[in-house]
């Protein structure tokens, strides 16, 4: 068989069908009988010679075949989609960006990584926050052009991915300045007992400080554990406890003086990347933010303390 003699149509629907994981569902989805639907994919299957699906029980299960038409059904309607996005941007004479973030990402750092494009008349920007994997899931589709996390992904053959490392930012323990002007604690070591709010276990900082608490012998009372950054902010802001959080998430209270830096966490750090898959779309925007050469600790905190742009400075890296 060539290729004028396959039929996107029942591609598509095959691809449907797939992703759904239901015939019935899928069906109503694509507004037309089940039996159609199922004539359908079984003209592929005679085109391709081979069976996309076998039965177990009442599931469809994709067969080795159907799984690698499947790989190459998402890559073909997901850069259907993206072009039909592209051209939609382009029809009004703008440049569409959509990042996606992790939840646990500090949301001062995204805004810093994006602020070139918050002056650029051109853009739209779409921003998302979720799980990391249901953004990836999203960025494989061609639904996302970057996502931005805090943790890197392995390099897997059946999920092409590409992980740029973006910068480090300081990690802090900071309180409130009218309890603890002029005082600071040794960190680990006088922590036991001390009142304290932490990122929540699934951060990719809570393993690090617990293991520094559990290496010094020390037990903090834990009074909070908060995933979402933002809300982190307000606990360290208005609790009076003692919080360990990213420098650039409390950037403006730190500035204020409402919050001081009680300690330094030398022996943690939160790394930044960009994640994007190797045979994207390239974007002119999105191709000068990712050019940008990796912040060390000490100048990410320096530009976020500063009010900098936090875009990422050329290096020889």
């Amino acid at each position: 068989m060539n290729l004028e003699q396959l039929n996107f149509h029942h591609l598509f629907y095959f691809w449907r069908v797939a992703k759904i994981g239901h015939l019935t569902r899928a069906a109503q989805e694509v507004h037309t009988s089940q039996s159609a639907l199922s004539a359908q994919i079984k003209q592929l299957e005679e085109r391709l010679g081979e069976p996309l699906f076998e039965r177990e029980g009442k599931r469809l299960v994709l067969t080795a075949t159907g799984r690698l038409a499947f790989s190459y059904a998402e890559d073909i309607f997901g850069l259907g989609q993206e072009m039909l996005g592209r051209l939609q941007g382009r029809s009004e004479g703008m440049i569409r960006l959509r990042v996606g973030s992790v939840s646990t990402l500090s949301r001062n750092y995204q805004e810093n990584w994006i602020r070139p494009l918050l002056v650029d008349q051109s853009v739209v920007l779409t921003l998302e926050s979720g799980l990391l994997e249901g953004l990836l899931e999203r960025l494989l589709q061609h639904q996302l052009d970057v996502v931005l996390a805090n943790e890197t992904v392995p390099a897997e053959s059946s999920r092409p991915l590409h992980c740029r490392f973006l910068g480090s930012q300081a990690i802090a323990l900071v309180g409130p300045a009218g309890a603890w002007k002029d005082r600071t604690l040794r960190i680990p070591e006088d922590l036991d007992g001390v009142e304290i709010a932490l990122p929540g276990p699934r951060h990719a900082l809570r393993a690090q400080f617990d293991a520094l608490c559990i290496a010094a012998g020390v037990k903090p009372r834990l009074r909070a554990e908060v995933d979402d950054m933002a809300m982190l902010r307000l606990i360290a802001r208005d609790s009076g406890w003692l919080t360990v959080l990213p420098e650039v998430v409390v950037q403006d209270e730190l500035r204020s003086g409402s919050l001081l830096k009680v300690g330094q966490l030398t022996e943690m750090q939160e790394n930044f990347y960009a994640i994007t898959t190797p045979n994207r779309h390239r974007i002119e925007r999105l191709e000068a933010l990712l050019a940008g050469a990796s912040l060390s600790p000490a100048q990410a905190t320096h530009g976020a303390l500063n009010g900098e742009s936090g875009d990422l400075k050329k290096t020889s890296s």
